[in-house]
């Protein structure tokens, strides 16, 4: 019987083996895509002198003590690179995947909560069932986002990478899709290698980038840093506080300041409620205001005495005005970039989610008292209209010559996997079956169904009739259906008299929209001319 079994279970493994998977559709008519993330949007690896590596962005176990230990750095201004702490280990990027494997998801290890670490990889797996094939025509490019973005060694990063995925694709132009802090990235390349882009790019969508700054999430990250995750996944991985210290001595960063040179249609402030003394020793609580300008003061104050304790060694990290001048020259160079004349720039940018703008700490019942404080104090918001990190006003004003706008709903990262851009990124790639009627500016599809005119003569007057009917198509299934289950029925009549009262015309036309269902809409039109 044991023997009997063992043929089975060979004669089945065999059996396996035989059974090919099938494999994805590809299509080798489509133009090379290159995504590039945004800030803590790559897999960072520490390599040690004798070439071993381990991940130490992102990962679940040990994340804190590996921040620590293997990322935490100091900016050398004549480099203009923020040099990691540890002397033994240098920080690299892994190209696994034609470079995809870097920006997919952050950490493999994950399995609870696993999308709170997914990076670019429900694009990625949607794009392959458009036709994209990895290393033929969908690549990635991750890079130490700690860095300034004009860091010279992740430029020439790029401008290989660049090189590379036009030559696997058989010499054809690049799509370039960046996220947040990407699109600086790519803009900075832009403009200090124009001629470069030029040769290689045919295409650029930037989804979510802060052209103009993230003010509010920038003042508290300086202040009290920021959580790598929201919920309760942040517990998993790296402390605020450990961030905090990590992101003082970070170029990119001070470059995702508000722009000081942009006209905000209102002035990102840090507020504070303070206790103030006059000449007679009369206290009052007052709130003081800064602009972004008058914030470096502060600032300066509040982490001027910070330190960080690195192999029993207290290392000082205040806010630092090598970096802030660094990143002051790297707006400019932003700021003066331009699309090249064959290239196509569109933009995607979230809406309708309250995002900082303003930061306000203390209270009149709790006003701050010392401004070495500031950084245990929980930050109050005032937010404006945008993405819930980066405002739609700085999002939208690229300054460039776009070729399209495109607002939606959606969270920061959260839009890198939602439907609507997968449409909208399908059709401005040309992926799949195009469709001439859909529109991405509205996100719907006007499907024409039927078309009828007449003319004829009656008793001396020129009478057309005109009978029109469309289709409206818009797959989003979580929308309600917004129509009463009635048709709805719309009339307009238009009468005009010449100086001579035989030249007479007019025209009526009757509008039925039928109630939706299933994601369509019918809707009729009927027009009557006399003249």
């Amino acid at each position: 019987m044991a023997v009997l079994l063992e043929e089975i279970v060979q004669s089945v493994e065999l059996w396996l083996k035989l059974i090919r998977k099938p494999q994805p559709y590809v299509d080798p008519n489509l133009d090379p895509v290159l995504l590039v993330p945004g800030i803590a949007g790559s897999v960072l690896k520490a390599v040690d002198d004798n070439g071993h590596g381990e991940r130490v962005w992102i990962r679940i176990f040990g994340a804190d003590y590996k921040c620590r230990t293997k990322l935490w750095s100091i900016f050398d201004p004549s480099a203009g690179q923020t040099k990691t702490l540890d002397p033994k280990t240098s920080i690299m990027v892994p190209e696994d995947r034609y470079g995809l494997y870097a920006i997919d998801v952050l950490d493999p290890d994950m399995i609870l909560g696993r999308d709170c670490v997914c990076y670019f990889h429900d694009m990625i797996v949607e794009m392959i069932t458009w036709g994209f094939q990895e290393g033929k025509t969908l690549f990635g490019f991750g890079y130490d986002f700690r860095q300034s973005n004009r860091f010279q060694e992740t430029l020439e990063r790029f401008a290989a990478k660049l090189e590379s995925v036009y030559t696997a694709s058989g010499g054809k132009k690049i799509n370039i899709i960046s996220h947040s802090m990407g699109g600086l990235l790519v803009k900075c390349f832009m403009g200090l290698h124009s001629d470069i882009f030029e040769k290689y790019v045919k295409n650029w969508v930037a989804i979510a980038a802060p052209f103009q700054g993230a003010p509010g999430y920038v003042t508290s990250t300086f202040l009290n840093g920021m959580s790598f995750v929201e919920g309760w996944e942040q517990n998993f991985f790296i402390s605020k506080w450990s961030m905090h210290q990590l992101l003082i001595e970070c170029p990119s960063i001070y470059e995702l300041m508000a722009c000081p040179d942009f006209q905000w249609q209102h002035n990102p402030l840090l507020e504070i409620w303070r206790e103030k003394h006059d000449s007679d020793g009369k206290s009052s609580i007052i709130l003081e205001s800064y602009s972004p300008e008058e914030s470096i003061s502060i600032f300066k104050e509040a982490l001027s005495s910070n330190t960080v304790n690195y192999d029993g060694v207290n290392i000082p990290l205040p806010f630092n005005l090598e970096i802030l001048k660094w990143a002051n020259e790297t707006r400019e160079i932003l700021s003066s970039a331009k699309v090249p004349p064959q290239v196509k720039f569109y933009n995607i940018y979230g809406i309708n989610l309250d995002t900082p703008h303003s930061v306000c700490y203390g209270s009149e019942e709790t006003p701050v008292a010392d401004l070495q404080q500031l950084p245990f104090f929980q930050p109050q918001y005032i937010c404006v209209d945008g993405d819930g990190t980066v405002p739609m006003e700085s999002a939208k004003a690229d300054g460039l010559n776009a070729e399209a706008r495109v607002g939606l709903t959606g969270e920061h990262r959260g839009i890198l996997c939602d439907h609507h851009v997968f449409r909208i990124l399908k059709h401005w790639l040309k992926a799949g079956d195009p469709d001439p009627y859909y529109n991405p500016l509205n996100d719907y599809v006007v499907l024409p169904t039927a078309f009828e005119m007449e003319r004829h003569l009656e008793k001396g007057f020129q009478v057309t009739s005109l009978k029109e009917e469309w289709e409206i198509i818009s797959e989003d299934p979580d929308e309600p259906d917004k129509m009463a289950d009635k048709p709805l029925m719309s009339s307009i009549s238009v009468c005009q008299v010449g100086e001579d009262q035989s030249s007479r015309a007019e025209v009526h036309a009757t509008i039925i929209v039928h109630p939706q269902n299933e994601g369509k809409q019918h809707v009729e039109l009927n027009a009557v001319s006399v003249c």
